[in-house]
């Protein structure tokens, strides 16, 4: 046998030998992934299998449900909680976890179950979780028209903060139940009485929940497309800015 041959025969060895490696190194992880799986979800019910997954840092996996984002150690013992931080690149991987799980919650919600205020042209659509007793949600559908003009879709949801026993729940259940929801909801909102019907209202609770998933910590709360979180009111020019200035971030990348 060549020289040549010799030579071409031992890398093809070599590289069988590395590929094997590999396979086995790829094996080890998906098995030491599953077991914190299984770890996990023996303990927290509310937590499925595939909210666990490896994360940035090796020996850690990340535990993510809808927003809130933890940390467990690779033998299942410690959870972290906290913002993880990359200092290189001055990025927060924990808000874009959060961000990317607001995301998905959000694409699960159909513009059926929500109320829609949409402009001739669509340039931006946001999800806004608002209650029809709160000063700054009324403050922002008092502009309606001028995030209309901006090109800005609303969808809101419907979040009663003081929950299933107070006026706002109730407002919002007959919001829901009216023929004429957005006129409703605008009506409510300005203490104007409104016509309502009786109808299956359980959509609230949908909303409610929604809105504890994102992590919402009052209303108006706002969701981008992209997952991020605004809690607060901005108004018109200043929210079709900060859109502006995530879609071309977001073209960039």
């Amino acid at each position: 046998m060549s020289r040549t041959a010799v030579s071409f025969c031992s890398l093809l060895i070599l590289g069988l030998m590395a590929s094997g490696s590999v396979t086995a190194a790829e094996s080890d992880d998906d098995k030491a992934l599953a077991e914190v799986r299984a770890k996990i979800d023996a303990m927290f019910d509310e937590i499925d299998p595939e909210d666990v997954d490896v994360s940035p840092v090796d020996g850690w996996y990340t535990v993510r449900k809808g927003s809130i984002v933890a940390y467990v150690s690779g033998d299942g013992r410690y959870l972290l909680q906290g913002d993880m931080i990359d200092l290189d690149s001055q990025v927060n991987l924990s808000e874009q976890a959060r961000n990317e799980g607001r995301r998905e919650v959000m694409s699960s919600v159909s513009d059926e179950q929500a109320i829609m205020f949409s402009p001739a042209e669509v340039k931006h659509t946001i999800t806004v979780f608002t209650d029809v007793d709160c000063t700054y949600c009324r403050k922002l559908h008092s502009e309606i028209d001028g995030y209309l003009a901006e090109g800005i879709e609303i969808r809101y949801l419907l979040y009663p903060r003081g929950g299933p026993s107070s006026r706002s729940w109730k407002t919002s259940e007959e919001v829901w139940c009216a023929r004429d929801r957005n006129g409703a909801l605008t009506a409510a909102k300005q203490d104007r009485d409104f016509e309502t019907n009786k109808c299956d209202a359980s959509t609230i609770t949908k909303h409610y929940m929604l809105g504890q998933n994102v992590g919402l910590t009052g209303t108006p709360a706002i969701v981008f497309e992209d997952g991020t979180l605004l809690s607060g009111y901005l108004p018109p020019a200043a929210l079709a800015s900060r859109l502006q200035l995530i879609q071309q971030a977001a073209a960039n990348n």
